[in-house]
């Protein structure tokens, strides 16, 4: 379940990384996947911007793809790549006997 804070938690996240690098992944359908080194451009309210190096093209996708895990972002600190989105640990329900 996506909450209203995680929502302004990733803009916030968004808007201070504004021209740092990134990697974005994601599915282009019929288990075919794409990884690709870009840049944040923009940040607006419901959507942010993003340019692929490999073609100085721009894209845009919405914080929701980023919390539903439509598309994952990882952020370059300086010395590697760390997902701005951590990913999800399942937790198993027992059975009471």
């Amino acid at each position: 379940m996506i909450f209203k804070d995680d929502i302004t938690n990733l803009k916030t996240d968004i808007k201070e990384n504004i021209g740092q690098k990134i990697i974005v992944k994601g599915t282009l359908g019929r288990s075919k996947y794409f990884e690709k080194e870009a840049t944040i451009e923009k940040a607006y309210p419901n959507l942010f911007i993003v340019k692929y190096d490999e073609n100085d093209r721009n894209v845009t996708y919405s914080y929701t793809d980023v919390l539903t895990r439509t598309v994952e972002v990882s952020l370059f600190d300086g010395e590697s790549y760390n997902p701005m989105v951590p990913p999800t640990v399942e937790t198993k329900k027992h059975k009471n006997l």
